[in-house]
């Protein structure tokens, strides 16, 4: 197979790709000879002034939502969370893998405004939790009630367009799953931490994205992650032009560093889809119809 060498990538917000932005900034990704483009779209998380569109149903909300760039050729690969990965890949028409587990370990926490009487994960029985359906919020809010409550009490409500912690502010909603740098703005807000969890994530590829191509980008991601864990705040700013300042201006000095994690990419185990695949189909977000080979096909090798 002829290696690739030009390459379009995804980038969702640095909580996901921190890593691709320093090993574009550090070279990396010339120094193993790709021409990469990072495609940076436009997120609605940064609009002050969204109107809120509420689903009910995550059975009426596409998996691909936001992520639509690969199905339609624009993208060679992109990445999301582990159990969203798996359904996209389950329903690809352009036949997408789940190629590695990607480099971000990111976290989701559950919050609620400041006068809230929810206090504790008990509280939010019966209470929609604000997410973005098949997406890291949307399984994660679902698994870390699990611990808490019956699951005839887990309330989930998708929110299709808009910052979720302005539909939280606003009243849409009373309470929502947000991830980095928005739990950092949460907090300097005064707004609730309920409870929170890190999960890990995983990227998509087409079948023409040959193994060593592959094996070159992430040896850049690799390389980059090195730089991150010997000091991430000259990498900071990546999540700071995230937030708007007319909603807070943040700092540096604001982020909890451990709460950042990112590790060496590796091959995505069978056991760990099989132990989510079966979680999925038990709350009727995949059809219990596919296996390991039909959804992962690992082409990561030693980097």
């Amino acid at each position: 197979m002829t290696t690739k060498t030009k390459l379009n990538i995804e980038a969702s917000g640095a909580v996901f790709s921190l890593p691709y932005h320093v090993a574009e900034e550090k070279g990396y990704f010339i120094d193993e000879g790709l021409d990469l483009n990072l495609i940076r779209r436009q997120s609605d998380w940064g609009v002050t002034g969204s109107s809120f569109e509420l689903v009910e149903d995550h059975r009426s909300a596409s998996p691909f939502s936001v992520l639509t760039a690969f199905e339609t050729g624009q993208s060679d690969m992109y990445r999301a969370c582990e159990w969203g990965q798996v359904r996209r890949s389950h329903d690809s028409q352009r036949q997408g893998r789940i190629a590695s587990r990607r480099a971000a370990v990111a976290s989701q926490a559950i919050i609620v405004r400041p006068d809230s009487p929810v206090n504790t994960p008990q509280d939010l029985a019966n209470i929609p939790v604000g997410v973005h359906f098949h997406h890291g919020s949307h399984y994660l809010v679902i698994q870390t009630l699990e611990g808490f409550l019956p699951r005839n009490e887990i309330k989930v409500v998708g929110i299709k367009h808009g910052n979720r912690l302005l539909a939280l502010r606003d009243g849409v909603v009373d309470a929502v799953a947000v991830m980095e740098p928005w739990i950092t703005v949460a907090t300097k807000l005064g707004y609730k931490i309920i409870a929170e969890a890190h999960y890990i994530g995983s990227e998509i590829a087409g079948p023409d994205l040959d193994e060593e191509t592959f094996a070159a980008i992430n040896r850049a991601v690799t390389k980059a992650v090195a730089d991150i864990h010997k000091d991430i705040r000259p990498y900071l700013h990546y999540f700071i032009e995230e937030v708007p300042k007319e909603i807070v201006e943040l700092k540096p000095e604001d982020f909890q560093l451990g709460r950042l994690r990112f590790v060496d990419p590796t091959p995505y185990p069978e056991q760990d889809f099989r132990r989510t695949y079966d979680w999925m189909v038990s709350w009727d977000l995949i059809a219990p119809d596919a296996g390991f080979e039909d959804i992962v096909d690992n082409r990561l090798v030693a980097v």
